[in-house]
């Protein structure tokens, strides 16, 4: 016959044990991992040799109206010839982040994030497309560009256009 435990046993398995996991409460941490800063870093261009085209892609930009206080939402495309230095990306998601609760018209938000990454870099070509989401029923599309003084692109190379390839014959 086996021996039932005895009294003092159980109750110190029951000290041991961990309390149960509440869900849906999470710790804030002291300092988030993540804040939105007007900081923007830079590094030194690997080829700055060449001209080549950096593309960022931001298809959550987020501020609001400053008239209405309603959010207005774009998508950002940002062409860049670097020259001596290029923008880190993390650094430009926090940046972009940094709009989320400020009021700004389409036109001033979208020169200032231009006038800002120039400061920072003073790349050969930068160009910005941002395409506003519709707004009482219209889209609004804002393109600003910067060329610095003297920089001229290489020329365009057209090249052949040839047929399709299908690997059938006949």
């Amino acid at each position: 016959m086996a021996k039932k435990p005895s009294a003092s046993t159980t109750s110190a398995s029951t000290k041991t044990r961990k309390p149960a996991v509440v869900v849906g409460e999470r710790v804030k941490p002291a300092t988030p991992p993540s804040t939105p800063s007007r900081k923007l870093d830079v590094f030194p261009n690997p080829a700055p040799e060449r001209d080549y085209v950096i593309q960022f892609q931001v298809p959550e930009f987020t501020c609001f109206c400053p008239l209405t206080g309603q959010p207005d939402f774009a998508h950002f495309t940002i062409d860049c010839i670097a020259d001596k230095d290029c923008i880190e990306l993390k650094s430009l998601k926090m940046y972009m982040w940094s709009y989320r609760n400020e009021g700004a018209f389409h036109e001033k938000v979208t020169n200032d994030i231009l006038s800002d990454m120039v400061a920072a870099i003073q790349p050969r070509y930068l160009r910005i497309t941002a395409k506003w989401y519709v707004r009482g029923g219209i889209y609004t599309n804002v393109v600003v560009e910067h060329r610095k003084k003297g920089w001229k692109p290489a020329p365009k190379v057209d090249l052949p256009s040839l047929g399709q390839e299908t690997g059938l014959l006949g």
